[in-house]
């Protein structure tokens, strides 16, 4: 099975713009999270898929292989999509550009997972503690079934109960598998679908599609940056 690793990386953020570029302790959050990749891949296997010449530089100036998409790509997997025309594989791994974090033993793991399930989306998922990011709208909760398959993905502080205090929580963890076949499903939609609009989540088009999410528990240990207070958080892990 041959499978790849993209990192999108888009630099008009809405909350952060020039998010990929931006310095934490002298080294840009995109080759952060790149070089988190290489320590469980070899680095042939890893790409960053982007729409801006900027980020293209910063790319190749740290030898990192770059593959430019076209600025109308809703979302990152609109953009692994435009990767998967040029470079043939199985399975297309995708590791969002702000996961400066990202455990390198998360994404083996998910190697794993594609070797036995090789037909289906596989997300990473992880457990929340911290009340204050439950309640975050930043931070993308999801509702896993018994049988580990993710039942929907919120913004909203989810599973809630009357009194809307944490009981039992998970976050998304930004890590995606994509068999070729539900990808090129997925692109075939050339607007957000309404649940992913509304919730600004990309990958409920697939729910909304019929397409299973096949859930991955992963370590609390990544920090997906958003604002400029994860910035400092981030900078303070490292």
């Amino acid at each position: 099975m041959k499978f790849i690793v993209i990192i999108p990386a888009r630099y008009k953020s809405s909350r952060l713009p020039g998010k990929p570029l931006i310095k934490l302790k002298g080294v840009s959050m995109i080759v952060r999270t790149y070089r988190q990749c290489i320590k469980a891949v070899d680095k042939e296997l890893v790409y960053v898929a982007t729409d801006d010449s900027r980020i293209k530089e910063e790319c190749l100036s740290n030898e990192i292989k770059v593959i430019m998409t076209p600025k109308k790509c809703l979302t990152g997997t609109d953009r692994v999509f435009e990767v998967s025309k040029k470079i043939k594989a199985d399975t297309y791994i995708n590791v969002q550009g702000d996961e400066p974090l990202f455990n390198p033993n998360d994404l083996k793991k998910l190697i794993k997972e594609i070797r036995k399930y090789p037909r289906d989306v596989i997300t990473g998922y992880c457990e929340i503690f911290d009340k204050k990011k439950y309640k975050d709208f930043n931070v993308p909760k999801v509702v896993v079934s018994q049988d580990g398959h993710i039942l929907y993905a919120s913004r909203a502080p989810i599973p809630s109960n009357k009194k809307g205090k944490l009981v039992k929580a998970w976050r998304q963890v930004c890590a995606y598998a994509f068999p070729k076949k539900q990808l090129h499903l997925f692109s075939k939609k050339k607007k957000k679908t309404r649940l992913e609009n509304i919730e600004d989540l990309e990958y409920l088009r697939f729910l909304e599609l019929g397409v299973k999410l096949r859930g991955l528990k992963m370590s609390t240990k990544s920090i997906a940056v958003d604002t400029k207070k994860d910035v400092h958080a981030v900078n303070r892990k490292i």
